[in-house]
């Protein structure tokens, strides 16, 4: 089923978003579909190296984007971490396998994958997603990611990057999230198509 109209917890109360158009939770028979589009990004080093088994346990943690025959043209998935971090921090998320089948980006494939994706963590009450890359962060930062260092996320993940990737960190805190001292509001929800030029870990 894709997504209906979502509804976020903002500081004012709780907002109605549109719908991710072709956008849906990741369902068990998605499995082989999400380990066929991410193995090319695999092989190439983009996205880390995870088994058909890794995809078929972890189905839930994704979202995928597919077309008007359902083939899957992209996907992006989110763990949470509650008390892994800082104690002020609240709970943390991680966007991770993010990317988009050759051919079909720079459509806004990624942008709605990702608006799905703050939209889902901000409904479990996740006060900042994380995401590491070795690609230039441009769609992170046009969906309001902002470039940092590991200092408040989640300890277990940091633990398990491979520093020899040379990963640049990105953090956004949601809507309604406390913020570190020195920083800007937080801004409404990505409203300009990124490039999914993108991909992590």
């Amino acid at each position: 089923m894709r997504l209906g109209p979502l509804t976020v917890r903002t500081g004012e109360g709780r907002t109605v978003l549109p719908a991710a158009g072709g956008v849906r939770a990741a369902r068990a028979a998605d499995a082989p579909g999400l380990y066929a589009l991410s193995e090319p990004f695999m092989r190439t080093g983009d996205l880390r190296r995870r088994t058909p088994h890794v995809y078929a346990a972890r189905f839930a943690e994704f979202f995928v984007a597919e077309d008007a025959q359902e083939t899957l043209e992209g996907c992006v998935a989110l763990r949470t971490f509650p008390g892994d971090g800082p104690p002020a921090a609240g709970a943390a998320g991680v966007l991770h396998n993010f990317c988009v089948r050759p051919g079909r980006q720079r459509r806004g494939i990624g942008s709605r994958l990702l608006t799905a994706l703050l939209l889902h963590a901000s409904d479990r009450s996740v006060t900042e997603v994380f995401a590491a890359t070795t690609g230039d962060g441009e769609a992170f930062l046009r969906s309001g990611f902002r470039e940092t260092d590991t200092s408040r996320a989640p300890r277990t993940w940091v633990a398990a990057l491979d520093p020899a990737r040379g990963s640049r960190i990105f953090a956004r805190p949601l809507p309604g999230a406390p913020l570190p001292e020195g920083d800007a509001p937080v801004q409404p929800w990505p409203a300009r198509h990124c490039r999914a030029s993108t991909y992590t870990r």
